[in-house]
């Protein structure tokens, strides 16, 4: 049956999803990593595939920004589809001087300003945690890739401009967080609370150490590097 917001049918969605957050990538990848792929979404333009990948079936999904809209898709994807691994492929900004552009962080754990996750536990605190068994992986063939690999823990906000405290990222980074984000806390809580397989897979695609940043031809040809590490670790090829 679809959902108010994935119009597939039963069966049209794989058991392993990737999640990146622009609809046009989830397009990319599909056309470029996929053999026959089908598009089994166009709801609210947030488009989704599903194909094989070295004769394995895998879909792919947009998310949208930010924790509420991925933790609706994740939240459908695990309860109406049946997805049992979820791998976010994404971007995020360095907030450590030895973390370069073009570089993989796979987050180990998620960090959170957002209340989503502080409403559902009451007040308390919950700590978002990815697969390990899909982190070692990704880093297997990351590395073997030749990526510089960094593993740890990321911030995922809900502010993306943040006007009013421009320095607030440096807090986080004086306790070690690697990278800041908008989606991997939200996919971590879902999953857990499911008891299902996730991982965020993130390219540097920022420093807000040393200001600098990727031209968009650059994030796309290292973004496609990282989906291929990302499809390995998630199928287990």
């Amino acid at each position: 049956m679809s959902t108010p917001h994935l119009s597939a049918a039963p069966g049209d969605i794989a058991d392993v999803v990737l999640l990146p957050g622009d609809p046009l990538r989830a397009k990319l990848i599909a056309e470029r990593f996929f053999d026959d792929p089908v598009c089994h979404n166009e709801v609210r333009g947030m488009l989704g595939f599903t194909g094989t990948y070295k004769g394995r079936r895998v879909s792919v999904q947009g998310t949208g920004m930010g924790l509420p809209s991925l933790s609706i898709y994740a939240h459908e994807l695990i309860t109406v589809f049946g997805a049992k691994t979820l791998v976010r492929v994404g971007t995020c900004g360095a907030l450590q001087p030895g973390i370069k552009l073009r570089d993989l962080v796979l987050a180990q754990s998620a960090s959170t300003d957002s209340s989503l996750i502080a409403t559902r536990f009451r007040g308390m605190a919950f700590a978002p945690t990815a697969d390990f068994d899909l982190l070692r992986r990704a880093w297997d063939s990351a590395t073997a890739r030749g990526f510089a690999v960094h593993v740890g823990n990321v911030l995922s906000t809900d502010t993306f401009y943040d006007v009013d405290e421009p320095d607030g990222w440096k807090l986080w980074a004086r306790y070690g967080v690697l990278a800041v984000e908008m989606e991997a806390a939200g996919l971590y809580t879902a999953a857990a609370r499911h008891g299902v397989r996730a991982l965020a897979a993130l390219m540097v695609s920022d420093s807000l150490v040393a200001h600098e940043s990727l031209s968009p031809a650059e994030r796309q040809s290292g973004f496609a590097e990282m989906v291929t590490a990302a499809l390995d670790a998630a199928l287990g090829t």
